[in-house]
């Protein structure tokens, strides 16, 4: 039998397994159509993206969470949540299929209608997969999401790419977004065994609204605060500039999505199973927390240090006003995941209105400033956006302390290492290579002389977290 500790282990290292090949092939997905599409191909799908991501919202939040918050859930629960979820799938595509005159009209672009409507149908797609989901995530069947993550972003980027070398322009960007959440959909039953029955009951599902509405209301809100660039720059300004934020924004997601999705993996699920010892939930999750910072200040102050020449290596310098905006949203990047595993501690806690009022007060406070500020310019925006986005590390940790007794100075004590390792070496690797003046060896030199600083200074000061890495990565290697 497993201990909760191996269990642990072995989903960060499948949820590291997925999100870091999902990521790898983004990488090579993102720049094969950074080359072939225009900025205003982008600009066309970042203007409608919050709508197309409620569909992974509903696969991945809402009732998999309060499927998760149950000791034990039945047949019956997993059976009610698995209609309701149709339910709402189809009408929320119904209202946004008429409503998508509306959205073409508040972006000033025609076309963007008939986008809409075909982008739009993963959200019923999705709808189909969210018990299943919920079965997998419960039970911590973390290798068997990877390999359904991995299938659908292998077979989508294929996809993705085929057509926008035939031609199709922003329509690739849709059709990759279907077939990855279709593919995702049909992996998800082939591993969870577990089928829906036609004896339909909303009992459960009205036991656990209460709780589930917020956590995905809060995820949907989420995702508006994440995008809220995007909505309101296709609004002032034209897709081309709509268009080089999103390249910027999609750079800088893939990386800390790569962090956020190892821990999200486990966070809630291990979490929930401690909840009724305090002291060891709160030493797991301060643990999650090292484990976090330790990965995600390296990784994305690291992207910042070499975002110029990536991104004119590897999709040419017609998308160089990307460069220094990925610079400034790599900042909040860093701090992304800690946030999330925050709001995974407050969820687990059963305060799903904590997390909602949380989110929502995020969002209303971006939405408010950047309206206020928009005529500043768009560089203004993003420096506001992730200026916000920092300080609301420290509201997240406010609730998380009102509810563990995590308090500033441990949180400072987890974080504040490796956030100056992470900057003093990427500070010295810059001046080490200012000299330098072709951009392959730059880039090169600057991505081998900051991962061995860092190593270096890790193993120096005997991080204990390095030390647990490297053995369970050996031992997955050594094992027959």
């Amino acid at each position: 039998m497993e201990s909760l500790k191996e269990k642990t282990a072995r989903g960060i290292f499948w949820g590291g397994m997925n999100n870091g090949v999902q990521q790898v092939i983004g990488l090579a997905f993102g720049i094969i159509l950074g080359r072939l599409l225009s900025p205003s191909d982008y600009g066309m799908m970042a203007m409608i993206s919050i709508f197309s991501l409620i569909a992974t919202t509903l696969q991945n939040s809402g009732f998999t969470v309060a499927l998760t918050n149950l000791k034990e859930p039945t047949h019956r629960d997993y059976n009610s949540v698995f209609w309701f979820n149709i339910i709402v799938g189809v009408s929320m595509y119904l209202i946004l299929f008429f409503c998508a005159p509306l959205i073409a009209d508040y972006y000033h672009t025609e076309s963007i209608t008939p986008l809409c409507r075909y982008a739009f149908l993963s959200i019923v797609i999705a709808s189909f997969g969210t018990a299943q989901s919920a079965r997998l995530f419960k039970n911590l069947m973390v290798k068997q999401q990877a390999m359904a993550g991995m299938t659908a972003v292998i077979c989508s980027s294929a996809v993705g790419a085929a057509m926008a070398w035939s031609g199709w322009a922003y329509w690739s960007l849709a059709t990759q977004g279907l077939v990855f959440v279709g593919i995702n959909t049909v992996m998800v039953w082939y591993f969870s065994h577990w089928r829906p029955t036609f004896d339909i009951d909303f009992g459960p599902v009205c036991k656990m609204f209460r709780f589930s509405c917020k956590v995905l209301a809060t995820a949907i809100t989420t995702n508006i605060n994440n995008n809220v660039l995007n909505i309101l720059l296709g609004h002032y300004f034209t897709a081309h500039e709509t268009g080089n934020y999103n390249q910027a924004y999609q750079w800088n997601s893939k990386c800390f999505n790569l962090v956020q999705g190892m821990v999200n993996q486990v966070a809630q699920p291990v979490l929930v199973d401690l909840r009724e010892d305090k002291g060891r939930q709160l030493n797991a999750f301060r643990k999650m927390v090292r484990f976090t910072a330790f990965i995600s200040f390296p990784l994305m102050l690291g992207l910042g240090l070499i975002s110029r020449e990536f991104i004119i290596i590897a999709i040419t310098k017609k998308w160089l006003a990307s460069a220094l905006l990925l610079q400034i949203l790599c900042v909040s990047g860093a701090v992304m995941p800690l946030c999330s595993l925050m709001s995974n501690m407050i969820i687990s806690k059963g305060r799903s209105g904590i997390y909602f009022w949380c989110t929502f007060s995020l969002g209303l406070s971006q939405i408010v400033l950047m309206i206020l500020i928009w005529h500043f310019g768009m560089r203004f925006m993003v420096i506001a956006y992730t200026v916000i986005n920092v300080l609301w590390l420290f509201v997240w940790h406010y609730f998380t302390y009102k509810l563990t007794n995590y308090s500033i100075a441990m949180l400072l004590r987890d974080i504040l290492p490796f956030a100056f390792s992470a900057l003093g070496v990427m500070v010295i690797t810059y001046y080490a290579t200012l000299q330098i003046t072709n951009l392959y060896i730059l880039l090169l030199l600057r991505m081998i002389i900051a991962a061995t600083l860092y190593y270096v200074i890790m193993r120096l000061a005997h991080v204990k977290i390095l030390d647990e890495c490297q053995t369970y990565i050996i031992s997955k290697i050594k094992k027959p």
